[in-house]
């Protein structure tokens, strides 16, 4: 195949091809459409990848035109430029098509589960921080009292919850006391305790029959109403009494006799006596966590007057929190003289001579939650007990985490003083004379003192309902 030779001439004067002048033309158009208009090394990292993107959407959009040139010399007709709208398409679709070359596509779908919600990530993180703002703004727009609830009902829960951890922790304890042998009294291994607001222990003594007989006649129900009060309230009344010097003598025949008739003891492994009343209040709270499972557990002297249903009430206050001590606190001076009534032997040990103890409640009447009550239970054995058994209780609850609660309602005084609040609507829940440590000369005064401070039977049932609740 021979080619035709061209001169000099020729080549000056042959017109150049239309079509080539368009594909330069549109080449050059091409590279200034594509040019960045800032340097490159100016624009950040996550820049570089649309860049590179667009690079190679060009580069295709330009072999694509440079393969539509026409083939033959017949198409001569002038190609038309393209318009705006077509380039922005053009671009548009450059740009993605690079992305997914790129594998940067990924970054604008977040990670989704199985179910195809987000599942993790900024996704997830997005939408706590969205709920978050919701609550926030209603929080904002609802009235104050809105809010004071919530945050009224967020510290109840709190208080419910620490509760709760502080009874499973009390009660690992005394599983684990159980199988070491730990425990001073005998704990049923099987089946539940039977269920309580409150045990009220009343500690008693072999001489004071007639103490017993006139609480019997005002606030402790006798027969059936005990047992009512206990299966409907669930409010527990014992006489609290241990055995004498010669186990099975005078004295124990004279109380079983009486527990016979009144079926109201609570019968401990103590040897009685008036300087034992330390070990004799380790012993009742130990057996009494052993026999009822209780919110609270009570101990009370036999020469005071208590309403059963204010006392029940204002314990149910603190049936939320955990560790409650309640009781009227006091810091009484510590007597070193010996001789005098409430001497301390170890008085040395509170520091200089005229130092006061710590506060602690009262011994007339004081209430302690269950967790304490297992507390004591479990490390009895080595618990120190000093000469007055008030000041052993605030010693045991001294170095523990425990929320003392000063309630003057339980050491109201005896008539005009508990009656005076009666009338304003004030009852007190146990009355006594400081003078005495108790009620002067009770068994001819509890009766009246009854009449004019009793909050009635009627107020008995006011509680049922935290009584139920708890049960």
């Amino acid at each position: 195949m021979s080619f035709p030779l061209l001169t000099r001439s020729a080549l000056l004067t042959e017109p150049p091809r239309r079509g080539a002048i368009d594909s330069r033309r549109l080449r050059h158009r091409s590279k200034r459409s594509v040019s960045p208009t800032f340097p490159l090394w100016l624009s950040p990292p996550s820049i570089y990848p649309v860049f590179h993107s667009i690079s190679v959407g060009s580069s295709l959009a330009r072999n694509a035109l440079t393969e539509r040139q026409p083939q033959s010399e017949k198409k001569a007709a002038r190609a038309r430029p393209m318009s705006a709208k077509a380039v922005v398409v053009l671009c548009a679709t450059s740009f993605f098509v690079g992305m997914l070359l790129s594998g940067r596509m990924t970054l604008l779908v977040p990670p989704t589960g199985g179910d195809g919600e987000v599942s993790s990530g900024h996704g997830s993180r997005l939408s706590l921080f969205s709920d978050d703002c919701e609550h926030r703004r209603k929080l904002d727009e609802g009235n104050p009292n809105d809010i004071m609830n919530e945050v009224s009902r967020t510290h109840q829960a709190i208080q419910s919850l620490d509760k709760s951890v502080s009874s499973l922790e009390m009660e690992l304890a005394v599983e684990r006391a159980k199988q070491n042998g730990g425990l001073g009294a005998a704990v049923p291994s099987k089946g539940r305790l039977p269920k309580a607001l409150v045990v009220v222990g009343i500690n008693t003594a072999f001489s004071s029959k007639k103490r017993r007989d006139s609480l019997r006649d005002t606030w402790v129900p006798r027969g059936d109403g005990l047992r009512r009060l206990e299966e409907e309230k669930g409010v527990v009344v014992r006489f609290v009494i241990g055995h004498s010097a010669t186990p099975g003598g005078a004295l124990d025949r004279a109380i079983d006799v009486e527990d016979a008739e009144t079926r109201d003891f609570m019968r401990l492994d103590h040897v009685e006596g008036y300087h034992e009343l330390s070990s004799k209040t380790r012993t009742y709270f130990t057996a009494a966590v052993a026999t009822w499972d209780a919110d609270f557990y009570v101990k009370v002297d036999d020469d005071v007057h208590v309403n059963l249903g204010m006392l029940a009430s204002r314990l149910a206050r603190y049936r939320t929190r955990p560790r409650v001590y309640v009781g009227c606190m006091k810091s009484g001076p510590v007597l070193s003289q010996k001789g005098v009534k409430y001497h301390e032997p170890e008085y040395w040990k509170f520091g200089d001579e005229g130092n006061r103890y710590f506060r602690h409640a009262t011994g007339q009447i004081y209430a302690i939650s269950k967790d304490l009550a297992s507390y004591i239970s479990i490390n009895q054995p080595i618990l120190h007990r000093f000469a007055n058994e008030d000041v052993s209780l605030g010693a045991w609850m001294i170095g523990l985490e425990v929320e003392h609660v000063d309630d003057r309602s339980l050491c109201c005084a005896t008539p005009p003083d508990c009656e005076w609040k009666k009338q304003a609507g004030n009852v007190c829940a146990a009355s006594f004379d400081w003078s005495c440590s108790g009620i002067c000369k009770s068994v001819d005064r509890m009766r009246a003192i009854h009449s004019a401070c009793g909050e009635g039977d009627a107020a008995v049932s006011t509680f049922s309902a935290a009584a139920a609740a708890a049960a």
